[in-house]
């Protein structure tokens, strides 16, 4: 990958200023699966025992060799260890690609994001859909919160007129007006009676 040999690059050459870790273990690494060449990319970034620990989790997931060693040049880019195994793993379990995985992490927003990104998916939303809102969140721009897209697509909003209302700048607040309007309406509906008029009994 591109990336992460222009990644790799950087931290080669902040390596000098970082903590050396001479005695790290791989072997857990090897065990999970990495090759000799991803092992020794590692071992020039100087990863510690605790982000091989990460790393396992992320192996495990079934990211590649590239995607684990961008993802620790990442972290030591924005000046950080490698902690977000978890997040990583939850986000590959969603379906997401290594792709926009490594995009979140180049933002450093893996675990600030991740929960949102797998609960976006768990709503049965469309990919573009998905995509539009990670990347307004990634540029940092007004965007719905996840449980209020949810509740929107359940009183029947598509998902262009969701993306319209969030270009148009909708608040949460105002999203929560949107449903309590349409779930009145449709509580309201069907609830009124028509007379039957007869004769009485005698």
């Amino acid at each position: 990958m591109k990336s992460s040999v222009l990644l790799l690059g950087v931290c080669v050459l902040l390596a000098s200023g970082c903590h050396q870790h001479p005695l790290t273990d791989y072997r857990p690494l090897d065990h999970a699966g990495m090759w000799s060449s991803g092992l020794e990319q590692l071992k020039m970034l100087n990863v510690s025992d605790s982000e091989v620990a990460q790393l396992v989790r992320v192996k495990q997931a079934k990211l590649s060799d590239d995607a684990c060693v961008a993802l620790v040049a990442s972290a030591h880019e924005n000046k950080h260890p490698f902690v977000s195994g978890e997040s990583t793993a939850s986000l590959a379990g969603a379906g997401y690609s290594e792709s926009q995985i490594l995009e979140m992490a180049r933002a450093d927003q893996l675990d600030a994001i991740s929960g949102d990104a797998v609960a976006l998916r768990l709503i049965g939303l469309s990919d573009n859909f998905v995509d539009f809102v990670l990347r307004q969140r990634l540029q940092a721009r007004r965007t719905l919160s996840t449980p209020e897209i949810a509740r929107l697509k359940n009183v029947g909003l598509t998902e262009k007129q969701i993306v319209d209302r969030i270009n148009q700048g909708m608040t949460d607040a105002q999203a929560d007006h949107e449903v309590a309007k349409r779930e009145a309406a449709r509580n309201h509906a069907g609830t009124g009676f028509t007379r039957v008029r007869g004769r009485r009994p005698h």
